[in-house]
This record gives C-alpha cells, structure tokens and sequence, in this order.
C-alpha cells in the first residue's frame, strides 16, 4: 500500500463526506493505493455515524472510534499504530487542509528521501491577533530551541515515512511537536512544503487560548525528554549535588567559625538556616532523580486508551 491518511476529528460530521470524496477524488487520479484512518475523538454530532455510512461507500475508509474525548494526540498515536501505507499523510477534517497536496508530499518522501514533511500556511485565513501572532512567536521559539527550521510545527498536514510513526509515541499534546519527536528518535531529513490554506467551512475551531500555555510547557517537556528522559538521574542528580555541595560548605564554615569564636550563636545566623535548607533541597534532589529512574522503568501503559469501536480490522 502506497499512502495512509491519517484524519483525527471531533465533532465534523458536516465537512466528511466533501472530505473523502475529496480524497477519494485525488488518489484515483493519481493511481494510488491508499487507505483513510479517521480517529473520532469522542464525538456527540453524529461524526461517528457518517463514518459509518462512508464505509459503505469507500472501502479504503477504516474508523476508530474513542469513548470519550482524549485529545489529538492521542487520536494520532492510535491512527500512527494502525498505519500501513509506506507513507503516512495526516490532516486535519475540517477542510482547511487541500488533498490535492498529496502528490507533492508523496514525491518529497518516496523519491526525494524525506524522513518527514511538514506543511508550511504561509498565507492564513486565522484571526491575526488570536492565532496568527501567537503561533508565530511560539515556532520561531521552538524552531531556535530545537535547532529544526520549520515555519509552521503545529500545521495539520504532514506528510511522513511509514518508519517515523512507528518510532515514535505521541502523547499529552506532544502533536505540536512531531517534528522535535521525529528528530530525538534520529529522523533527520526533516523539510517543508508551503501548502494552501482554505478558509473554515463548517463548524468552528475546536481550540482556545489554552492552547498557548500548554504549547510552552509541552515544549519545555519535549526539550527536557529528550535530554534526560532515559536518564532523570543525570538532571536531578547534577542539581542535588550542587545544593548539597553549596549548602555543606556554607555549614562547615559556620561550624569552623564557631569554633574560632564561640561566644557567637549558629542558631542567629540566617546563613545557618539557607546552608540546612540548602542541603535538604539537594538531599530533596537526588530523592527526586531516584524516583523518576525507578518511574522511567515502570510506565508501561501511559499510552494505552479505551477504544469503543473500530470498523474495517
């Protein structure tokens, strides 16, 4: 099978049927073999109902359906473990991502050689000051972090090797950061393609100003992961020792000093008092550093989630 396209989705019942037939449309003329995943993210419009209708139609089409709503992250994971297509394209359902991309992305990845493709809206139809602005500053602050040169990381289309998806774990709300995933797991041939932005259709976006917050943190998660995430020891360990290290030789030196003049009180001393909670902290620290390495050994289902349905397996 040549191309799996990858479609999580919650609440668009209205824009599926255009959508795959849309889809449907560019890989017959194209001559590919395919297949469609589309993840309802605990949907209530009915999404999950059309799916099932468009299965009688499009036999490419295969649905999985969660019980309740998880987040795209966790709708893409379980679209990247079904997957079997030698390339993976995602996107998203609201009609704003163009299926006639398709070919360019298959041409970048089967013959060109790209480990992953990531799609660039230059031009936008997003509210300037809510959407625009914003995402702006955080891929210019991800891309200089990561070292990776992409415009657009939180883009919906995508388009990757069959090998990336099984190689990584998309979880949280890491699917801002695939690219910074694939590269930590050693896919280094990372380009873009600047693709057509369509104004929304139906419905409205499913996303708010939150989203900003937790795409900080889940970036300061990501960078943190993927130096110490195998090694937490390495991180809280270096940390403790500092503190304790810091805190022992301020008390040697009250102690010594005492010693030297006793009629002074320790206990008077505010230097006393940082020297101890410093030394706690770091005793704190390294606390910390072993309970993540005993954590890191035995997180074993942190990606698992209750599939109520699936159609086409």
């Amino acid at each position: 099978m040549q191309i799996t396209v990858v479609i999580p989705l919650f609440n668009e019942a209205e824009s599926l049927p255009e959508l795959m037939a849309w889809i449907h449309r560019v890989m017959e003329a194209n001559a590919y073999t395919y297949e469609v995943i589309m993840i309802d993210d605990g949907s209530d419009d009915g999404s999950w109902e059309v799916i099932s209708i468009l299965r009688n139609q499009y036999p490419q089409l295969k649905g999985i359906k969660f019980q309740r709503n998880y987040g795209k992250s966790a709708a893409l994971n379980e679209g990247f473990k079904a997957a079997q297509g030698d390339m993976v394209m995602t996107m998203d359902a609201d009609l704003q991502d163009s299926p006639d991309e398709i070919p360019e992305f298959y041409t970048m990845i089967m013959d060109q050689g790209y480990h992953l493709v990531s799609g660039w809206k230059k031009k936008r139809f997003d509210n300037t000051f809510t959407k625009n602005i914003p995402s702006k500053l955080y891929n210019a602050v991800a891309s200089k972090s990561s070292g990776i040169h992409l415009h657009d990381f939180n883009c919906g289309i995508k388009a990757y090797q069959l090998k990336v998806v099984k190689s990584i774990e998309v979880f949280g709300e890491m699917h801002r950061y695939i690219p910074i995933l694939a590269k930590w797991a050693g896919f280094k041939r990372i380009g873009e393609k600047v693709v057509q932005h369509q104004a929304r259709k139906y419905g409205h976006t499913k996303f708010g100003w939150d989203r900003f917050v937790n795409g900080f943190l889940d970036l300061l998660t990501i960078q943190f992961l993927s130096k110490f995430g195998k090694k937490p020891m390495q991180f809280f360990g270096l940390l403790g020792s500092l503190f304790f290290f810091v805190g022992f030789v301020s008390f040697l030196y009250i102690i010594i000093g005492k010693f030297i003049d006793p009629i002074t009180s320790v206990t008077n001393k505010p230097a006393f008092f940082i020297a101890l909670t410093s030394m706690i902290i770091g005793a704190q620290l390294f606390l910390a550093g072993f309970i993540a390495e005993l954590v890191n050994r035995s997180a074993v289902d942190r990606n698992t989630y209750l599939i109520e349905e699936t159609q086409g397996w």
